[in-house]
């Protein structure tokens, strides 16, 4: 019985594993942008501010980076927060608040929990800035891994 069909049949399995492992989705940098919006609200709020989250994740370090800009809200964001794990449509309780001052741009980074990081990497938070007005939150927007 010859050994290259087993040879090469446990080459082929072992490169299957490593670039499953190598994946640049399983591991490095992934950067998001969200566009935050009253319609996003659950229920939608009926506003003119428009923002947007731009956001990286190292999936090494499991250091989530945020940089949040708004405009137009009805007054100063009296809170703003990651929600989840909700996915859109869904509300959902706070996951990670932001501290510090809310004035736009609102910038910060925080280590993820394990759990943190997975519903993160599958869609399963939003950001969403709250007012006077809207205590609810006026605009949200759910984060999406691009790449």
């Amino acid at each position: 019985m010859s050994r290259f069909p087993i040879a090469a049949a446990t080459l082929a399995g072992a490169l299957l594993v490593s670039a499953c492992v190598m994946s640049p989705k399983l591991a490095g940098t992934h950067t998001m942008m969200t566009r935050l919006s009253g319609f996003s609200q659950v229920p939608p709020v009926s506003s003119a501010a428009t923002g947007s989250a731009e956001t990286s994740y190292n999936m090494d370090t499991r250091v989530l980076k945020w940089s949040i800009t708004y405009a137009n809200l009805s007054g100063a964001p009296t809170g703003g927060h990651f929600h989840g794990p909700a996915m859109p449509g869904v509300n959902a309780p706070v996951a990670l608040p932001f501290s510090g001052s809310l004035a736009s741009p609102i910038i910060g980074n925080a280590v993820l929990t394990p759990a943190q990081a997975t519903d993160l990497m599958a869609g399963r938070w939003y950001v969403n800035l709250h007012t006077a007005a809207n205590p609810g939150g006026e605009i949200r927007g759910q984060v999406v891994v691009g790449n």
